[in-house]
This record gives C-alpha cells, sequence and structure tokens, in this order.
C-alpha cells in the first residue's frame, strides 16, 4: 500500500528493467494499415431520418459524442501506440469551425453530452477557443479525456470559464519506472496527481480517474490505485485492456478480468454495489463499505459487453464518424463537409451512419477483427 498519495511523494519500488512483453516490434503504419473508410454511409429509413433523432437499427439512440480533436499525443502508452506511430496531416484534421460546427448540429439531433479526447486534447492550440464554440452552440455538457501530465491551475480555469464543466484522466501507475515504461515518456505520476488536484482545486467535477491493467506489468497496483477514489474522494475506474494498440500485438493473456481486479480490490477494500449506474453507463460502480467517499468503477468491455444500452458515436480527429469504438467501417464526413453541403445534409450523414451501428464489437467471438487504427487516432 501507498503511504501517502500526495503529489510530492510517490514512491518507487519496481526494478527499472524492461518487460519483455512490452519490447513489441516498431511498426511503422502503412496506408494499406490506416483505416477502412466507407465515404458517405447507406440512407437510413426515411421514417428514422423524419425523427431528427440518431437512432440505429437495434433501437439505442445516441446521447454521447466523443470528438477526438486531435491524434498528437506526448504519451505512447504500450497499449495504444508504438514509438514510430506518424500522426495525420494537419491540414486533413477537422478545423476548430467544422469541430464546433459537427457539435451543434449534432446537438439537435438529441446529444447531450460531449467528450473532447485525442490523442491528448490539451496540446491541440485552441482547446480553448473549441471548448468556447461548443458552449455557445450548444446546451450540452462538455468534459475532456487527458493523460494530466499538462494541467495547471490557470489553464483549467480558463477552460473553466469558457464552459468546460469536469474532467476524467488517465492514471495507470503510481510507480515512477513503470510509469514510465507503460508511457513511453517524460512524465511522472507526480505530474499526473498533480493535475488530479488542480482539477478538485478548480471544481472540475465529479473528476474520475481510468486505469487499465495489463497482467504481469501492472495488475499489482490495483489496490493502490483504487486507494486514490478514497484519498480523494473521486471515483477510479478500471478498464480492461482491449486490442487497439497501433503494433496490433495485443494479448489477451495478459488481459485481467474486472472481477480478478474486483476481487484484489476487496481485498482490502470491501465495496458495495451502487445500483444507480445508467444503463448506457461504461461503467458499473461500487462504493466503499466502510463508508469512506470515493467510488470504484469497472468497465469491462470483453468480459461483461454493455454494448446493448450503448449510447455513443465518435467523430475521430481526420473527420471519420465510427458507429462503434471497434468498427472496421467508419464514415467520412469530413469530406461531406468540405464539400459544402448545409446542415440538414450533416444531419441526414450522422443519422445515415448512426443507422450503420453494429450490434456489438464482438472481441470474444472466433472471427473478431481489430481495427487497424489504434486508439490514439480513434479516440478515447
Amino acid at each position: 500500500m501507498l503511504q501517502t498519495l500526495s503529489a510530492n511523494a510517490i514512491t518507487e519500488d519496481v526494478p527499472s528493467v524492461a518487460t519483455p512483453w512490452v519490447d513489441v516490434a516498431l511498426t511503422q503504419l502503412s496506408a494499406s494499415q490506416s483505416h477502412v473508410s466507407g465515404g458517405t454511409p447507406p440512407p437510413a429509413p426515411a421514417s428514422v431520418r423524419f425523427t431528427r433523432r440518431m437512432t440505429d437499427s437495434h433501437g439505442r439512440t445516441i446521447r454521447d459524442l466523443r470528438i477526438s480533436i486531435t491524434d498528437r499525443c506526448n504519451f505512447r502508452c504500450v497499449y495504444c501506440m508504438e514509438p514510430d506511430v506518424r500522426f495525420a496531416p494537419r491540414e486533413s484534421l477537422l478545423t476548430t469551425d467544422e469541430i464546433i460546427r459537427v457539435a451543434r448540429i449534432a446537438n439537435s439531433l438529441g446529444v447531450r453530452k460531449i467528450r473532447l479526447t485525442g490523442g491528448e486534447p490539451t496540446l491541440h492550440p485552441e482547446l480553448t477557443a473549441i471548448i468556447a464554440g461548443i458552449r455557445a452552440a450548444t446546451d450540452v455538457e462538455i468534459a475532456m479525456i487527458t493523460n494530466a501530465s499538462l494541467l495547471t491551475r490557470e489553464a483549467l480555469r480558463v477552460w473553466k470559464a469558457a464552459g468546460l464543466a469536469r474532467v476524467t484522466i488517465s492514471i495507470d501507475s503510481l510507480r515512477a519506472g513503470r510509469f514510465a515504461r507503460l508511457t513511453r515518456s517524460t512524465s511522472s505520476p507526480a505530474d499526473v496527481l498533480a493535475g488530479i488536484e488542480a482539477c478538485l482545486a478548480e471544481g472540475l467535477t465529479p473528476l474520475k480517474l481510468n486505469a487499465v491493467l495489463i497482467r504481469g506489468f501492472n495488475d499489482d497496483e490495483a489496490t493502490d490505485l483504487a486507494a486514490l477514489a478514497r484519498h480523494y474522494a473521486i471515483e477510479m475506474r478500471f478498464i480492461e485492456y482491449m486490442p487497439l494498440d497501433s503494433g496490433h500485438a495485443w494479448d489477451s493473456s495478459k488481459w485481467v478480468s474486472a472481477a480478478e481486479t474486483r476481487a484484489a480490490i476487496e481485498a482490502c477494500f470491501p465495496l458495495i454495489a451502487c445500483g444507480d449506474d445508467d444503463p448506457s453507463s461504461t461503467a458499473r460502480t461500487f462504493t466503499f463499505a466502510d463508508g469512506v467517499p470515493g467510488r470504484i468503477g469497472f468497465i469491462a468491455p470483453v468480459s461483461s459487453p454493455f454494448c446493448g444500452a450503448c449510447s455513443r458515436l465518435r467523430l475521430t480527429a481526420d473527420g471519420k464518424v465510427r458507429p462503434c469504438l471497434f468498427s472496421t467501417t467508419e464514415w467520412d464526413l469530413r469530406s461531406t463537409l468540405r464539400a459544402g453541403a448545409d446542415d440538414d445534409a450533416i444531419a441526414e450523414f450522422l443519422i445515415d451512419a448512426t443507422w450503420t451501428k453494429q450490434p456489438g464489437h464482438g472481441i470474444a467471438s472466433h472471427d473478431f477483427r481489430q481495427p487497424s487504427r489504434p486508439m490514439s487516432a480513434i479516440g478515447g
């Protein structure tokens, strides 16, 4: 157990020897590996278009739009991005005005939450303008997912004033050497903890933390990471390791189930199911049985898929609509935007793309095919 959880006191007890399975051969993404683009989606039924809502053929309605505003990141996490991944040309990425326009139209179609993702969204030079523009054009809740390495109270204050409501932060290890090997960055757990404390100080709450546990690498930190929820009175969520790495080196033997993680935490901190989770929520949450504030969440797309109640749609930084995180076909909204389409045409594009949403990701099926694009190019 960590005795101290402040940003200025992180203990390190892991040897600085690289874990062999992490040192996979570097793979440069080629054009043939980039992604499968479906161009323009086939039209949804006229009755669906008439509703002016984004509803798929399985009866699910989209209320949450995740917009990747950049594919660039200052981390190269082992479960996401190889060191030699090349970023898309800047001219291929959506502009600030295009992002705001899509957000406005999506809001008119029933979207109530927008998550700004990356890559690392804090690297975007016009992040403040994006937040302010979405705030002025919509009534959605605006949140951001970040690695927290670049957060400052001053920046958070500006983003909150512009319209940012809350933040989710990724933190996969509290041990400095291990963190460096996992993120392949010069940042540290102390930097992330400082970002957590800055968010809390600026009132960007409810704050949530995310961790991906990988067997033989950081799965022994479940309890230490869970203790962050108790220390800060926030929600710590554990996400099952998924096949979304750019090197396509995902190894199912390194997967740690949510049930196993929960058992490890409960050996130290007994949990009680909250029972108030929204059916479309990705996480199943628990409180601490001893009454200490804070929550633990488990996001289990591999062992307990939640596809049946999914309410999410994704827009990549280069303007592709992905109906599912694991879609192998995506729809090219950028070309439609830049061809001069009016708002009605953009709305119909989003409705049509949503109608193609698959029933589930099928990770556990024998014919599952990993998306060619990694998480950094898709958006979290």
